[in-house]
């Protein structure tokens, strides 16, 4: 038996308390005043940790209230035939009805939410730890092996700073950093050599992800603002997701398609 399970057990054979709805209850409602006693009494690192858990709490309860939010967008009326004339003043007006809809950009974020595309490439070779990274041995008399250095194609931003190398844990080699890449449009059939904003997903885990490693399948974000792509509300699209298609580190370049 998992050691977890005696409370429910517990329940099964005994039942529960006459009041327990109510206590529950009860104590759901005090909940409030005792979170915020207890951010008001920590002090130090620790209020610093909670309250940085309690706004990220914040945080995901209005993505989600605003995913359940309906947006009012206007559409053209059919044109209905008018018995008579039509006064002058009302010949350039469009007759347009408010519609309930869900926008495109709500249902665009739920699928970044849930981590989800349609990509070209749904199943990669994951990569082992020991081809990722090379150990290297530091110290005087290299007895210390602590320092890895990454084997793969990554992105640093532009304003990337390395750390002092006395405490530098991962190396990023700079003849391994790419700021651009190589995208291809499935519809418009062409490549553009376009920037690379930031490393979404790679799917050998989000360590890979932290560091922006670019393996064979990871997600990239690019600037597509020089494609001219617009929004249906008229919005010029800044950034756009695309999926490696190569393995960069093997032909010194990346090759993306873009995820439309």
């Amino acid at each position: 038996m998992p050691q977890g399970d005696h409370i429910e057990l517990h329940r099964k054979r005994n039942g529960q308390r006459f009041d327990h709805e109510k206590r529950t209850r009860k104590r759901q409602a005090r909940e409030v005043k005792r979170r915020s006693q207890k951010a008001q009494k920590t002090l130090g690192i620790r209020g610093k940790i909670l309250a940085k858990d309690r706004y990220k709490e914040k945080v995901q309860m209005k993505r989600t209230m605003k995913q359940h939010e309906e947006t009012a967008s206007r559409r053209k009326v059919d044109d209905e035939v008018h018995d008579g004339a039509i006064p002058a003043y009302l010949l350039d007006r469009e007759q347009t009805t408010r519609a309930k809809i869900l926008s495109n950009t709500i249902k665009q974020k739920r699928k970044e939410k849930a981590g989800k595309w349609d990509v070209p490439l749904p199943k990669v070779r994951p990569v082992a730890e020991d081809e990722m990274f090379k150990v290297l041995r530091t110290g005087k008399r290299k007895t210390k092996q602590w320092k890895r250095m990454i084997t793969k194609a990554t992105f640093v931003g532009a304003g990337f700073t390395r750390k002092p190398p006395k405490y530098e844990r991962f190396i990023r080699p700079s003849g391994l950093r790419f700021t651009k890449a190589n995208i291809t449009h499935p519809e418009l059939k062409c490549s553009f050599n376009l920037e690379i904003i930031g490393v979404k997903k790679n799917p050998n885990g989000s360590m890979y992800t932290s560091l922006g490693v670019m393996t064979k399948g990871t997600i990239i974000e690019v600037n597509v603002s020089e494609l001219g792509l617009v929004t249906p509300a008229g919005k010029v699209v800044w950034g756009k997701y695309a999926q490696v298609t190569n393995d960069p580190e093997n032909d010194g370049c990346i090759n993306a398609v873009l995820l439309v």
